[in-house]
């Protein structure tokens, strides 16, 4: 029987209402939110009356929600510039940590963050939902199938949609993380592609602002060579166009056939294998839907959190910060190769 965890929410916004939340809800037996931050009371508050929490564990100074003795780890969501100095004082309150993405909103800060991991048992994690996402256990199953693997296409495009909540927040709106939305919304993105592909080694990119209300530059198109390999491809972000189909696939080519993530539509991901050498020898096209889950990935990730601060194991979590690094560092070289007119740039390592 697992244990059952005590949660304390450090920022009651939009998605810790219509996600986490309710994530945590859906698991009585692993998890309980017991506590709210925020620093208007008046919010928290609020939130603790949809989350069942009493009046006496609501707080606005985040040392006391930090040293609730009945706080089993803290489930942060703030805007990235606020990760790494929350994690200093969640770790110097010897509480473990989850964060929401991207790792932080500088490289200097993501740095940091991995220092600090580096530094202590405790788990910090970042929380990345698409790295327990179903379909890539289902690929990963028939990677070895196509053979080594020669190339891929990543496209994750779609068109602006005006009314998004989202957006309208104001740490979005003049967003202080590098890239904005390519970094807010892009390591999901990067998650999949690197989980399945390898880590970027380098990239040659351009970037461009297509809405004024994206604050900064906000698709980007590239290519990528994939660290210590001959392996390379495209990486394509971006939903600030005009009318369009959304598109979300990742297709990687081998020389012994192909895999197909699809998920275009949340409600029906699957993947698709082809094998065979060529044309002439190709076998059957061969689909394996994939069960939607409404909480994409978000339930695993709590799960996966839950086993590595009860087995006080930080190993077991994959969202790690250095993990999650990468996947800033990725949008830092993207950015950069374009100030550069799309230069080869090699991505940070730590």
């Amino acid at each position: 029987m697992s244990t059952v965890l005590n949660v304390g929410i450090v920022g009651t916004g939009i998605f810790a209402r219509d996600r986490h939340l309710p994530s945590y809800q859906e698991m009585p037996s692993e998890f309980k939110v017991v506590a709210a931050f925020n620093r208007t009371k008046s919010k928290a508050l609020d939130f603790a009356k949809v989350a069942g929490v009493s009046e006496d564990k609501v707080y606005d100074d985040l040392d006391g929600i930090l040293n609730d003795k009945d706080v089993s780890y803290v489930d942060a969501l703030l805007p990235a510039q606020f990760n790494l100095a929350t994690a200093q004082k969640a770790i110097a309150a010897g509480k473990p940590i989850l964060m929401e993405k991207p790792i932080a909103a500088t490289m200097e800060q993501a740095r940091g963050l991995v220092k600090l991991s580096d530094s202590t048992d405790l788990p910090i994690g970042i929380a990345e939902n698409w790295l327990y996402l179903s379909v890539i256990d289902i690929a990963k199953k028939h990677l070895a199938r196509i053979g080594p693997i020669v190339g891929f296409t990543h496209n994750s495009t779609g068109p602006f949609v005006t009314q998004n909540k989202y957006l309208a927040t104001t740490w979005r709106k003049t967003p202080e993380h590098i890239g904005g939305f390519l970094s807010d919304g892009g390591v999901h993105q990067l998650a999949l592609v690197t989980d399945l592909v390898g880590n970027f080694d380098t990239v040659s990119a351009q970037t461009k602002q297509v809405r004024k209300e994206s604050g900064t530059d906000d698709i980007v198109f590239s290519t990528v060579k994939i660290v210590d390999s001959d392996v390379i491809g495209t990486f394509t972000y971006g939903s600030a166009f005009g009318a369009t189909d959304k598109s979300v696939y990742l297709k990687i080519y081998g020389l012994n056939g192909s895999v197909l993530i699809q998920l275009s539509d949340r409600k029906k991901p699957y993947v698709r294998v082809q094998v065979g050498g060529s044309a002439e020898t190709a076998g059957k096209e061969e689909i394996y839907p994939v069960e939607a889950e409404d909480s994409f990935g978000v339930n695993e990730e709590f799960k996966s959190f839950h086993e590595a601060v009860s087995n006080k194991d930080k190993s077991l979590y994959k969202g790690s910060p250095r993990v999650a690094f990468h996947h800033l560092a990725c949008v830092a070289a993207f950015l950069e190769s374009s100030s550069k007119s799309g230069d080869n740039v090699k991505v940070e390592r730590i």
